[in-house]
């Protein structure tokens, strides 16, 4: 799956949430708790990193990314908005 792939499930519970679903809890409880779970993901991928092995960094990152993908949902925004930021940063001078 892709990151895109992700995210365009992530905006399908926002708009129809099913009840079961995490992602939609997630956003139902707002920026403070979705922001609560990306500062928790960023913590657990420094402490994979420091001592838990690449496969476990793997894991906490991909956790890191769904949860930063969920923020940016919240706010509107998309992997798209990254994209240009990141191409802006490294335009040729």
């Amino acid at each position: 799956m892709t990151l895109d792939e992700l995210f365009d499930i992530i905006c399908t519970r926002r708009e129809a949430p099913p009840s079961a679903s995490y992602t939609a809890r997630l956003l139902a409880a707002g920026e403070d708790e979705i922001l609560k779970k990306v500062g928790e993901e960023s913590v657990e991928v420094i402490l994979a990193a420091k001592a838990q092995g690449d496969a476990r960094l793997v894991e906490e990152i991909a956790d890191l990314a769904y949860h930063t993908l969920v923020l940016l949902a919240a706010r509107g925004l998309t992997p798209d908005d990254i994209r240009a930021e990141l191409a802006r940063r490294h335009r040729p001078a």
